[in-house]
């Protein structure tokens, strides 16, 4: 699969003074993103790393457009996400996107879910897709669990699966929001692995993650988040060995 990796250094994702404001129900404003701005490079392998309530999720969901965009801008490959122009069905077919519970369509088969977004999304014929999708499972050694439903799989396997099917659109960008939370801790090993090995290959990746370990031995780039603020960026090993500001200092000492 080609993920870009030729054009590798190219900024993929620029974010320019993204703000999200949320309004409760009883009327409050609830700042969850103030004045970020970042970027990220193709091929390159991003953590977003921070306490609860500090912004990484939603960040990563305005990626995609599952979260507005209050005030600011996000271009992907060039693309304006703030534009009223822009067709976010599109764009998510390029953006691929791993949740924390799998969100497997429960009455399909693991092929199913794999070749179902391929056909509409991507008007793959069903011999195409079936093809992708068998490729995909083999890679990973899951093609024996091909004809199983979710509930027949292990929390693990069913991750394997949703990542697959990300995979299957050929996306130039993939999300990771907390992959491995919901696993018993003896299945976040395979997922791991089937992350390395994506970064091995060149895939541009934004992982929200409570993974420390995997931050720093896998990621490119740690962006430490808190209140809604980008705090601090840098490569894992300076971060994690001489982090710049005070509050990334009390996050790690609680953390590691």
């Amino acid at each position: 699969m080609d993920n870009g990796s030729a054009q590798k250094g190219d900024v993929l994702v620029k974010v320019e003074g993204l703000s999200k404001i949320f309004k409760t129900t009883d009327g409050r404003i609830i700042n969850a993103l103030t004045n970020v701005n970042t970027t990220v490079d193709r091929g390159e392998v991003v953590a977003i790393i921070g306490p609860s309530g500090s912004g990484k999720s939603t960040l990563l969901r305005t990626f995609n457009g599952l979260e507005t965009i209050s005030k600011g801008h996000i271009y992907i490959d060039g693309i304006d996400l703030a534009d009223k122009k822009t067709d976010m069905n599109a764009l998510r077919a390029d953006v691929g996107m791993v949740f924390q519970h799998f969100n497997l369509f429960q009455h399909k088969t693991s092929l199913e879910n794999i070749t179902l977004p391929q056909t509409l999304v991507r008007n793959c014929t069903s011999a195409q897709a079936d093809q992708i999708a068998m490729d995909l499972l083999r890679q990973l050694g899951l093609d024996h669990l091909a004809n199983n439903y979710p509930s027949q799989l292990s929390g693990g396997q069913q991750q394997r699966i949703a990542i697959a099917r990300a995979l299957a659109m050929q996306p130039k960008l993939m999300l990771f929001d907390e992959a491995t939370s919901a696993l018993d801790p003896e299945m976040v090993g395979e997922v791991l692995d089937l992350m390395k090995g994506l970064a091995t290959d060149g895939m541009t990746m934004c992982i929200v993650t409570h993974e420390m370990n995997f931050a720093r031995e896998v990621c490119d780039r740690v962006i430490f988040m808190d209140a809604g603020e980008l705090v601090e960026t840098g490569q894992p090993a300076e971060f994690f060995q001489n982090p710049s500001t005070d509050r990334a200092k009390q996050f790690l000492d609680k953390v590691l």
